[in-house]
């Protein structure tokens, strides 16, 4: 039972990467933590890892079909990257504690995101990926990349939200439209979530090999297959399945933490 929870994880993981640029671990870490009794500091780790490969290869189709913002994100990416290695360092030293607070907070803005997207579409939204050179074009930018540095903290230390919070930057802060947003999105969260595998590792997380592969070749197969879907998907009706997909996820994940 436990590796048909590790291929339902890893899936379910790969799918949201790849259609809405979310954290593989908003997924797979309380899976197998409420399935499969994993530590939480190792059920992380496996969730960055996954999260690398997914991201990359996610990020790689959305770039393909030109949904993707390079110049802003590598800015963001590096403000990011930071916070990962902040974030994993404090959350090695409250390993033992349950960051229940910033769960919740997680799972709520997903909850709120998700119906967001099915009222509210982002049907609109920015087309142009960062050219502008007005002033209020550079604030944007460096109020991003401010929050990089504040989502890449959250991801090391939870290993999660980080997807999600990069999604809420790029669609209401910088007024992107949904594809360049998840397209943006994931290739932030390749580069946080190396990060972050790299930190925990370094500190003492503990690896099973066989495990993390099972986990790692699935999110990748979702993540293949969701993001070619999105790419094609007409932007309204991909609203609409984000929505859904967050609505769910959210709900499932505030479940598995409650029981």
């Amino acid at each position: 039972m436990e590796y048909i929870v590790y291929i339902l994880a890893g899936l379910g993981a790969g799918t949201v990467t790849g259609l809405a640029g979310l954290s593989a671990a908003v997924v797979i870490t309380p899976m197998l933590v409420s399935l499969c009794g994993w530590e939480s500091y190792n059920a992380v780790t496996v969730a960055l890892a996954a999260d690398v490969l997914a991201s990359l290869l996610s990020a790689y189709t959305y770039y393909k079909n030109k949904n993707i913002d390079i110049r802003r994100g590598l800015l963001v990416m590096l403000t990011a990257f930071a916070g990962t290695v902040i974030g994993s360092y404090v959350g090695y030293l409250f390993s033992q504690a349950q960051p229940d607070g910033l769960g919740y907070i997680s799972m709520l803005t997903t909850i709120f995101l998700g119906i967001k997207f099915i009222l509210k579409p982002v049907a609109g939204g920015n087309d142009d990926v960062g050219s502008s050179k007005s002033i209020k074009d550079k604030f944007k930018t460096v109020l991003a990349m401010f929050l990089g540095l504040f989502i890449g903290f959250v991801c090391g230390f939870t290993g999660s939200g980080g997807g999600i919070l990069m999604l809420t930057v790029f669609t209401l802060v910088l007024g992107y439209n949904l594809k360049i947003a998840v397209g943006t999105s994931t290739l932030i969260m390749s580069a946080v979530a190396l990060t972050g595998t790299i930190s925990h590792i370094s500190m003492g997380a503990e690896i099973f090999a066989l495990p993390m592969l099972i986990v790692v070749a699935a999110c990748l197969l979702g993540a293949i297959v969701s993001s070619k879907f999105a790419n094609k998907c007409e932007i309204k009706k991909l609203n609409r399945v984000v929505g859904v997909v967050l609505l769910i996820l959210g709900v499932f994940t505030i479940l598995i933490k409650l029981l």
